[in-house]
């Protein structure tokens, strides 16, 4: 770290304590971001069952009250341990013991093979330099049949570009965060290129859009990404 800036040092540091506030205060940025998560289980109600779930990049834990489909564990990993112990105080023990959390790069998951029914990232892949290699992990760790669940913003799209300048940017730049150049670190793969590698790896699989539902970067906010995973045919790849 010692090469490493004084501006991303301070950022890096206060992420878990701002993160809900960069996103979640705002009625506006609050509505869109909450949209983002009923998008991704959009397709799965209570009358869906996944034994074992793990999702990846959990931060604060927003994203748990919006799954509706039932489930007997239910695994919350992060690289920032401060998240997880602000989304475990927010959880609290609403599920019984059916939810615990462990601390986990996105790329190199601690876990065996054909562990996990369903495997949830949103807000993730974005974030991870090798994102091939990430959904090769992210692979591994499902079960034969499992459901890999994506969620990604469509940066550098237009809408998306204009929505962050009208919300987070501004809310960013009040907290004494360089948003841009935060952003440029942050979301190192565009959202063209990360769904040319999901349909490489995942050519069956289901997308939808948010929110005009056409599937246009420039045209929406976010796209969530399904996929039953047929292990052989992704391994040949």
């Amino acid at each position: 770290m010692h090469n490493e800036d004084k501006a991303w040092v301070e950022y890096r540091e206060k992420f878990a304590d701002v993160y809900d506030e960069r996103n979640y205060e705002s009625p506006l940025q609050s509505w869109v971001m909450r949209a983002s998560h009923k998008l991704t289980e959009r397709p799965f109600d209570s009358s869906v069952q996944f034994g074992r779930v793990l999702e990846i990049g959990a931060g604060t834990g927003e994203h748990l009250p919006f799954v509706r489909h039932q489930f007997d564990e239910y695994v919350l990993t992060d690289m920032d341990p401060k998240t997880l112990d602000i989304a475990a105080k927010k959880i609290g023990d609403q599920y019984g013991g059916r939810v615990s959390y462990s601390v986990q790069t996105g790329a190199d998951i601690d876990c065996a093979d054909n562990s996990y029914d369903r495997v949830i990232a949103t807000h993730v892949l974005e974030h991870i330099y090798h994102p091939h290699l990430a959904l090769k992990e992210w692979r591994r760790v499902l079960k034969p049949g499992g459901t890999l669940s994506i969620l990604i913003p469509t940066d550098p799209g237009f809408a998306w570009r204009l929505g962050r300048r009208l919300g987070p940017r501004k809310a960013a730049l009040a907290m004494g965060i360089p948003y841009d150049y935060v952003m440029a670190r942050e979301h190192v793969n565009p959202c063209n290129n990360l769904m040319a590698i999901l349909k490489h790896y995942f050519p069956e699989a289901q997308e939808s859009w948010w929110p005009t539902r056409l599937p246009a970067m420039d045209l929406n906010l976010f796209v969530a990404f399904h996929a039953v995973v047929d292990k052989p045919d992704v391994a040949s790849r």
